[in-house]
């Protein structure tokens, strides 16, 4: 393979701006697609070039192979970076992108289909003896099958997709009472999320951790583990809080994760970047749960530890390049903790909270990085998920690691829509995640707070209420609508943005 000039980047908000930023050190030239909803979002005017690809729903813009191959092609790009979510996970996509002579930056499309097959991974698992939770290698055909895999392996088990992860297609089953209801449920969320209606069956562990493993893998036969991300503060099976390292494992068991993530990325002949997933007794044993054939929404803090570019590492990976270190050569340096910052009430079910960000000022200082993909003034799309940024901080030791993060929750300002910053500084507070003792269930354990912890954040609110009040007129001028189709080159001189955009 020869060397990446021109990347399309086939994603939307934060890891577009992130990819755009890495291909910009690297001397890359980046491409933008986008959406109707996104044509003023910061990845748009970020990009060397952008194109349109249709409207709003997914189904008809970020999903559409064929509009995103077009676009490569008139703008002859060299390789296509998925980012995470959309099509990073479709091998379909990645035989579509090769088939088309370019570089899919990303595993093989056999990898991906293989992982995304829950099933057939566990196959592959078995054969490669990376722990497991008891369960089934095959889907079961219906209800009946699952309730007599249920009395063998005991109750409370888990309904789980066999075509999906992210928490969709999952249900808890406490009691036969319950498993013929839980399955159709299940059975229909994997049919409507993956298109795919199928099943399996895992024993539920009580208070698990959720810990992964991050992997990197060349295709020359070399892969290392880039240590662990602790990714136990959740809700409905989606991570908000993370960190690394994790507060609970010692270096004996980060040995031997890493060496069973890496038996799983060899098993099923990965190439590229890649997360295994597992879960964490109180033991200290550890069973795979999934492996993620992308890059992660918590890479920063894999990256602040190591020192890493991963994004760089998957361009170099593409390449053809070789990874230039051994696992010896690794080590973890300090703290990281990164809080997502949803548009969505914490107080309310963290349902999404869609609308206009009327203010958006987030934190800095020293050890502090903020990865956004919305500015001030902008709406956030109901189309799409709710995340505003990502909020990372690292320091010397765990502690401090904690104090600066709650130090930079306190200076982010935003207002005009709910956001998850009253959630994560709750936490942040909290003796449980402060001592490093909790698990998967701490938001159905200590969420919401009692009355006496919410007057803090409810004073905060009426606070960015009146900061709303006085902003919302004055401070925001929308950018002016282009249309940025795929025949108009002409540049115009930099926007408000310092960066290059292109004439209608």
């Amino acid at each position: 393979m020869g060397a990446i000039r021109k990347v399309l980047i086939a994603n939307r908000g934060e890891i577009a701006v992130r990819i755009i930023r890495t291909c910009r050190e690297l001397g890359i030239r980046t491409v933008a697609v986008y959406s109707e909803a996104d044509r003023t979002s910061p990845h748009v005017w970020m990009a060397d070039e952008a194109y349109e690809i249709g409207p709003a729903p997914s189904r008809e813009s970020y999903l559409r192979i064929d509009r995103i191959l077009e676009v490569a092609r008139r703008a002859r790009v060299d390789a296509i970076h998925p980012g995470f979510g959309f099509l990073s996970e479709n091998a379909d996509f990645a035989t579509a992108v090769e088939q088309a002579g370019l570089i899919f930056i990303g595993p093989p499309a056999h990898a991906i289909r293989a992982m995304g097959d829950k099933t057939e991974a566990r196959r592959l698992m078995r054969q490669a003896g990376v722990p497991m939770a008891p369960g089934t290698l095959e889907a079961v055909s219906d209800a009946r099958e699952a309730r007599e895999v249920a009395e063998k392996i005991g109750y409370p088990i888990l309904l789980k997709a066999a075509a999906g992860g992210g928490g969709k297609g999952m249900r808890i089953v406490e009691s036969p009472d319950h498993l013929d209801s839980a399955f159709r449920a299940a059975s229909s969320e994997a049919a409507s999320a993956f298109g795919d209606g199928r099943l399996y069956v895992e024993k539920y562990l009580l208070g698990p951790r959720h810990v992964e493993i991050q992997i990197l893998a060349d295709a020359h036969g070399q892969v290392v583990y880039l240590f662990e991300r602790e990714c136990s503060i959740q809700r409905r099976h989606q991570k908000v809080i993370e960190e690394a390292p994790s507060p609970i494992l010692t270096p004996e068991l980060r040995r031997r994760m890493g060496e069973a993530a890496v038996r799983a990325a060899r098993q099923c002949g990965y190439v590229n970047a890649g997360t295994v997933e597992f879960l964490l007794d109180r033991e200290g044993n550890f069973y795979f749960l999934e492996m993620n054939t992308r890059l992660q929404v918590e890479h920063p803090v894999t990256e602040l530890v190591t020192g890493l570019d991963l994004v760089a590492e998957q361009i170099r990976i593409a390449q053809g390049e070789r990874l230039g270190y051994e696992q010896e050569m690794l080590s973890l340096r300090g703290h990281a903790i990164e809080s997502r910052i949803y548009a969505e009430d914490p107080y309310n079910n963290f349902l999404p909270d869609a609308g206009r960000l009327l203010v958006h000022r987030p934190p800095s200082g020293p050890g502090v990085r903020v990865d956004a993909g919305i500015e001030e003034g902008q709406e956030i799309p109901l189309h799409y998920d709710p995340m505003i940024a990502k909020l990372i901080v690292w320091a010397p030791t765990r502690e401090q690691a904690i104090a600066r993060m709650r130090r930079a929750l306190d200076e982010y300002q935003i207002a005009g829509v709910a956001t998850t910053i009253p959630f994560c500084r709750y936490v942040m507070d909290h003796p449980a995640f402060q001592s490093g003792d909790f698990d998967t269930s701490f938001v159905a354990r200590y969420w919401p707070p009692g009355e006496e912890a919410l007057a803090e954040p409810l004073a905060r609110a009426a606070a960015m209420a009146a900061l709303e009040a006085a902003t919302a007129h004055s401070r925001f001028t929308p950018p002016p609508s282009l249309d940025l189709q795929a025949d108009h080159r002409e540049p115009f001189p930099p926007s408000r943005w310092g960066l290059r955009r292109w004439m209608p």
